[in-house]
């Protein structure tokens, strides 16, 4: 999923002791909650709806153009709704597994990801018990180095199109000096400790992402006779299929997002009903990556870039405002993005140091500078967007969306004399050489891949 995960329900409480243990912050997020009771307003099915799709379509929608260039006009349409399918059904036996987890545990009626999978290991068969708080934390390590991950390509995504606008305009500076000039404007919102002071701006970056890419379509579908088909690639191979994959997986990665949206719905049942909130966004999800990436490929052939601004023509001035608000977009997205990373990193780093028990608000100020500066560290050494959203993509995103939820159904069934059938044995294992094969190709390929760009 490039995506934001800035979309949790204000009215899911957190106790007492988990927010002294967060540092007294109001830590409302979808990625790495706690287990609470619901109250309050709860949300309708549309907003649900609306709050999945803000979170699902993000900087990874700007690279489907990239992404149909790996896998081909034919076979990228074929493969992303088969992607699809296979996470919604992995997102099915989260929820399945979560809800399980809940009924066995007293007090509480929501669990988030790391907590659900930490539940279900330990209410599993005595051997898997022992293994539950390990999984969580490695739970735990793939969201924040995902979120890691998005910071940085952030920073990379609003480099180049600033750079490209800049050059245009007579401002000879070089990308990282334009890097440099954005890490303080994206330092200072990360730097607050309280996510009420910086989610309101998250309704104004979706909607200049989604301004940048109407304008950019339009451009693309007005800017002369569309290529012919037969000019594009149908199909691709190994290598190419698994910079797809990567990157495929990046776009839909939303997985952290399911169990806080289904427990803010004032009826939790309609979220994953045959025509419910989960099957009907994701839907509309594929249909858009599907058209974006199609138009974008058939225009621009392989010339697309990581991302679909980049092709613009930098000449002309409404190319150079898609450019900037579509920078803009992206660049309002960081900090709810750095927050869910420190909502990870801050509890247990509070609980093992003395100092930071003692400062809280001081020591959490310094961890969000240091994570701040490796991000732009990060994104400063490896400045090709489409090969950095591949190997967060194929790592870890393809880990969170069908590794550990395949694990968890297995964990599950194993609760139940002859809960494993055939069936559930065959296509669970099915999902996991999948899962496999697009970690350690996609992985493989994409550090391949970024290794040439260094030489």
């Amino acid at each position: 999923m490039g995506r934001t995960l800035e979309i949790t329900p204000p009215e899911r409480s957190i106790n007492l002791e988990k927010q002294q243990e967060a540092g007294g912050e109001n830590v409302e997020t979808g990625a790495a909650g706690t287990g609470a009771k619901r109250r309050g307003h709860e949300t309708s099915n549309l907003e649900a709806a609306t709050h999945l799709f803000k979170g699902s379509v993000g900087a990874g929608l700007f690279a489907m153009g990239d992404c149909f260039k790996n896998g081909g006009l034919a076979g990228a349409t074929i493969l992303l709704p088969i992607i699809a399918v296979m996470c919604v059904h992995c997102e099915r036996m989260l929820i399945k597994g979560s809800i399980l987890a809940v009924e066995r545990t007293p007090g509480v009626d929501f669990l988030d990801y790391p907590e659900t999978v930490e539940k279900s290991f330990e209410y599993g068969p005595r051997p898997l018990r022992r293994m539950s708080r390990f999984m969580k934390l490695v739970v735990e390590m793939f969201l924040c180095v995902t979120q890691f991950g998005f910071c940085a390509i952030y920073f990379v995504f609003i480099t180049e199109n600033l750079h490209q606008v800049l050059q245009q305009n007579g401002v000879d500076i070089s990308m990282s000096m334009v890097m440099l000039i954005t890490l303080l404007p994206a330092m200072i919102p990360s730097l607050m400790t309280n996510l009420k002071y910086i989610s309101p701006v998250s309704l104004f970056a979706n909607v200049a992402l989604l301004f940048g890419l109407i304008a950019t379509l339009t451009i693309a579908f007005s800017d002369g006779p569309m290529p012919s088909i037969g000019d594009r690639h149908l199909f691709t191979g190994g290598a190419q299929l698994s910079l797809f994959f990567g990157t495929a997986l990046f776009s839909y990665e939303g997985i952290a997002l399911i169990l806080p949206l289904r427990n803010s719905m004032r009826k939790p049942e309609n979220f994953s009903s045959r025509f419910g909130v989960l099957n009907s966004t994701m839907f509309l999800t594929t249909a858009l990556f599907i058209f974006t990436g199609f138009v974008s490929y058939v225009r621009w052939g392989e010339d697309v870039a990581g991302s679909i601004t980049l092709n613009l023509v930098v000449e002309d001035i409404l190319s150079q405002v898609v450019k900037v608000v579509a920078a803009l977009g992206v660049f309002l997205g960081y900090p709810i993005q750095f927050f869910v990373m420190i909502k990870i990193l801050w509890p247990p780093i509070k609980r093992s140091n003395e100092c930071a028990q003692k400062y809280p608000i001081t020591m959490q100020v310094c961890l969000r500078f240091v994570m701040c500066m490796m991000t732009f560290g990060v994104a400063l050494v490896v400045p090709q967007l489409n090969l950095f959203i591949s190997l967060i993509g194929a790592l870890c995103s393809t880990c969170l969306a069908f590794v550990i939820p395949v694990l968890i159904d297995f964990v599950i069934q194993a609760q139940v004399p002859k809960g494993l059938g055939m069936w559930s044995y065959i296509k669970n294992i099915l999902i996991l050489t999948v899962a496999v094969l697009g970690i350690v190709t996609g992985t493989y390929q994409s550090i391949v891949e970024i290794i040439k760009e260094f030489k």
